[in-house]
């Protein structure tokens, strides 16, 4: 079987955020190189982390927006959370990167964080599931002899 490219982001995510850390504070990195699991996903998708994503939120959500293969792969990470995406008011659409961002790092004081193993755990089921969803090659039809 081989691996699918949503499933090669998430892995490399993976060994991105193990390397530098998981940020869940404000912002989506931090000097030190700390970043958040969306933004680890960006940089394994593009192999860059934007200055923006120190400073302004709004800029850092654009650029992970437009970047359909980070969003592929936060789709799949949303998919696998225990808990559904909330609606973006703005849109009507599901908010797949607060969904994610939110349940590394919850916004609310009594809400449990996950631990770092946790997040890199989600981080491969979802490649798992990435992969096992590309592993088949479509049918084709075939014509009649």
């Amino acid at each position: 079987m081989s691996a699918s490219s949503t499933g090669t982001i998430l892995r490399t995510a993976a060994h991105i955020l193990n390397y530098h850390g998981l940020h869940t504070g404000r912002q989506f990195a931090t000097h030190d190189g700390r970043l958040d699991i969306t933004a680890a996903i960006f940089r394994a998708a593009t192999g860059k982390t934007p200055n923006c994503f120190l400073t302004d939120e709004n800029a850092s959500l654009l650029q992970i927006q437009v970047c359909e293969p980070a969003m592929d792969a936060i789709r799949m990470v949303s998919a696998v959370l225990p808990t559904e995406p909330s609606t973006d008011p703005a849109t009507g659409r599901d908010d797949h990167i607060e969904h994610v961002s939110n349940w590394a790092g919850p916004i609310r004081p009594d809400a449990d964080a996950p631990t770092h193993p946790e997040v890199i755990g989600v981080l491969l089921r979802a490649a798992t599931a990435a992969d096992a969803l590309t592993a088949f090659p479509h049918q084709t039809e075939r014509s009649a002899a």
